[in-house]
């Protein structure tokens, strides 16, 4: 699967451009891992050096940074790979927690 599509690098912010959004940021794309709970949800993306930010649900819920390389290299305990959720709606990271 690709994880990024045209339109998910159309409809995600620059880095650093929801900053004082807070909770109120808007995740654009989601990722998961198919055979465990962990997911992604991304709020902005810099294309330059392929790092998103966003909300990370895995152990804990935490905000912060991951590439598109270190989501792509991931797998689950059954080995499948991270997966685009295609049917996302953004939603506020308010919501997501």
């Amino acid at each position: 699967m690709q994880l990024l599509t045209k339109a998910n690098l159309k409809a995600l912010p620059a880095q650093g451009s929801t900053i004082g959004q807070g909770m109120d940021a808007v995740a654009q794309v989601k990722f998961f891992t198919p055979d465990s709970y962990w997911t992604w949800y991304a709020v902005e993306y810099n294309p330059d050096c392929q790092l998103f930010y966003g909300l990370v649900d895995g152990i804990e819920k935490e905000v912060g940074y991951w590439g598109l390389e270190e989501l792509a290299e991931i797998k689950g305990p059954f080995g499948m790979k991270i997966e685009r959720d295609r049917h996302f709606n953004p939603t506020p990271l308010s919501q997501l927690m």
